[in-house]
């Protein structure tokens, strides 16, 4: 098992950030570090709570979860710290603050689709009753006719058939 520096390690987590964002494969080929060394630091740096996207993808074309790090990282910043922030990891601010401004609408229209789904959950069971009312209805029917015809059969086998049918 080949052992790394640290500084190779931080190197290359460095390089899976914004701004430059190098995806795995390309960097490993770069440096010379198998991909599943390079994947493990950065799932290590995940779980430390670092934005380590990785992926070679801008920033629009980046997870829920690692745009909602870059807004739990930037909650409490004012506008230059922001602005410093967003230049360091190769953002824009206004990326950031839609980013922001979707987190919170996540959950604005719970009640509205609370609703839907309630006033759908009735629809749906009174449909239910109907098919299962009409299911019923044709399932008495059926066994009537099954009655009826074994009645006869055996009304023909008792007395013969008829002749005028």
């Amino acid at each position: 098992m080949k052992h790394y520096s640290a500084q190779s390690k931080e190197s290359a987590l460095q390089k899976m950030m914004p701004p430059n964002n190098i995806a795995i494969a390309q960097l490993s080929i770069e440096m010379g570090i198998g991909e599943s060394t390079l994947y493990n630091w950065r799932k290590q740096a995940i779980d430390k709570g670092h934005l380590v996207p990785g992926n070679g993808k801008n920033a629009e074309q980046w997870s829920s979860a690692n745009k909602f790090s870059v807004v739990l990282e930037t909650a409490s910043l004012n506008q230059a710290e922001l602005a410093e922030y967003c230049r360091s990891k190769g953002l824009y601010v206004e990326q950031v603050s839609a980013w922001r401004n979707a987190c919170m609408d996540a959950n604005a229209n719970v009640k509205e689709q609370e609703k839907a789904f309630s006033i759908e959950a009735k629809k749906d069971k009174k449909q239910i009753n109907q098919l299962e009312k009409e299911l019923r209805r044709k399932d008495k029917a059926l066994a009537e006719t099954a009655a009826l015809l074994v009645l006869r059969k055996k009304a023909n086998a008792i007395w013969g058939e008829a002749e005028d049918e």
